[in-house]
């Protein structure tokens, strides 16, 4: 197996399109690339159905196999993590379904404005008590996120956390945008009747480097 290196993997100089072509035509190693730069995102989201880690890196674990054996089904025409992250909330709600918990998703209208959520500081130049108060703000938004029901936390961990766009998540999720707006207004004010503040942190649900480390590692092996 050939070695790649780390710097190699969020490198974005190497499109997304020449990796996908090379491991189609044989160079399974490239594939590494596509699961490290995806694997906090698609953790994210699957954690948004699924509480148990253990559980969430089986999803994740198969999502990524499926996704590589599908790989030449893949069009060009939506970037790599959207079709991989589709993939990924069908293994989730069909293992919802066999553990008999399967949510059912409708489509609901509201009123809509615009909402901010909590500002966590980033944690560059902070002392000891700073970090321990954004630690225990943390800890509190993922609990208040988890107290939301699944298309509410999914849209949220999308929209907010990934950074992704409106349009992007209403294609992952197979809704209109106008949906994924009301679902977002909906989430954060839910959170907002939860949290004495409002938050915008992108720390909450880490993927470690150990687990990205193991995640990829174990996928690698069951391509090969």
């Amino acid at each position: 197996m050939a070695v790649i290196g780390t710097k190699d993997f969020n490198n974005k100089k190497i499109k997304e399109a020449d990796i996908i072509q090379r491991i189609l035509d044989g160079e399974k190693d490239l594939y590494e690339i596509l699961v490290r730069r995806n694997n906090q995102k698609l953790f994210r989201v699957i954690r948004s159905y699924l509480k148990d880690k253990a559980e969430v890196e089986d999803i994740m674990q198969n999502t990524y196999v499926k996704a590589f054996q599908k790989l030449y089904q893949f069009k060009l025409a939506s970037s790599f993590s959207t079709w991989l992250i589709r993939i990924g909330i069908n293994e989730s709600l069909a293992r919802l379904k066999e553990k008999g918990k399967l949510y059912h998703l409708d489509q609901q209208s509201d009123s809509l404005r615009n909402d901010r959520i909590f500002e966590i500081p980033a944690n560059k130049q902070l002392n000891p008590q700073e970090k321990m108060i954004q630690i225990e703000s943390t800890q509190l938004l993922e609990h208040a996120i988890d107290s939301l029901s699944t298309k509410y936390k999914t849209v949220y961990i999308l929209k907010e956390v990934e950074e992704m766009s409106l349009k992007e998540v209403a294609a992952i999720l197979n809704i209109t945008v106008a949906n994924v707006k009301v679902r977002l207004h909906r989430s954060k004010r839910m959170l907002k009747e939860n949290l004495y503040e409002v938050t915008n942190d992108k720390n909450v649900f880490e993927f470690g480097f150990s687990s990205c480390d193991r995640i990829t590692e174990n996928v690698m092996k069951l391509i090969w």
